[in-house]
């Protein structure tokens, strides 16, 4: 990666330590939803950001930790940082707004919020948000996985392992981050845009072209509705998916025009583009 001028992106945690805690659960009867983030504490999450920066400040690589769970991780990249590592830290949406007791739901319903970090203590909430406010988190991202319900999430339905990890979450990323940081007064409409937006574009090697209103980058832009009010339902998905992971959470904004190259391809929430008018940008 140092060698090519690649940035490496890494889920952290310890695998092993991961499979010795989980074959335990089980073998105790413990096979439900509610055991998979005792199954995967920080510490084993810490850890892997340790062990990820340790080769990047040894190689001088440029490493992109992905959903970031909690501070005990954050923490770890920021001690490589002040050491010099080039190492950026992701949040995901669902670990911003929602907490493991969402997996502890009963009836099996945990299982929609089975993910990988897992869903943590409320507590983190704040610590991730004041991470992006500060700017030791750069950027929110959502590890979108739309697996089904039934058919799919209940594979697991006797063994937590199996529960294939994930949630959708990547139509309501933005309009999350507004409602419950920029209407909840944790920071600007600037600073997510920039979490959102224009430092990924910048970490990936897409900036100016992306990530920027200036002259000679691509007239992409969404006007968006900050005074939208309503909340977060299955109905208004347009994932091919059975439920959503936000059901009946305030929703405050949305886009009300967006704009591809200089071209409008979504009206209130409705995709009115041309199928097919991507281009592929080469990092």
């Amino acid at each position: 990666c140092k060698e090519l001028g690649v940035v490496l992106t890494a889920h952290c945690e310890n695998a092993e330590a991961i499979d010795v805690m989980q074959k335990k659960l089980i073998a105790e009867g413990k096979t439900g939803p509610e055991w998979h983030e005792p199954s995967r504490p920080r510490s084993v999450e810490a850890g892997g950001v340790q062990h990820l920066c340790e080769f990047a400040e040894r190689t001088g690589a440029t490493v992109y930790v992905v959903h970031t769970s909690c501070g005990e991780a954050v923490n770890q990249a920021m001690e490589a940082r002040n050491r010099g590592v080039d190492v950026t830290v992701e949040a995901v949406a669902p670990h911003l707004v929602l907490d493991k007791t969402y997996a502890e739901r009963p009836d099996f319903e945990g299982a929609k919020f089975v993910m990988s970090p897992p869903l943590r203590d409320k507590e983190e909430h704040e610590v991730l948000w004041n991470g992006l406010a500060d700017g030791s988190v750069s950027t929110v991202g959502t590890d979108h996985a739309p697996f089904n319900f039934c058919g799919q999430k209940d594979m697991g339905s006797e063994n937590f392992t199996l529960i294939p990890n994930g949630i959708p979450s990547i139509q309501e990323r933005v309009d999350l981050v507004h409602t419950y940081g920029v209407c909840t007064g944790k920071f600007d409409l600037r600073k997510m845009i920039e979490v959102c937006s224009s430092n990924i574009a910048k970490k990936f090697n897409m900036y100016p072209r992306k990530g920027a209103l200036v002259v000679g980058s691509d007239a992409d832009i969404v006007i968006y509705d900050t005074e939208y009010v309503d909340t977060f339902k299955h109905e208004d998905g347009l994932s091919n998916i059975d439920y959503s992971g936000f059901e009946g959470m305030e929703r405050k904004g949305r886009s009300d025009v967006v704009l591809l190259r200089g071209k409008v391809v979504a009206k209130q929430g409705k995709f009115v583009g041309e199928v097919g008018g991507g281009e592929y940008i080469s990092r």
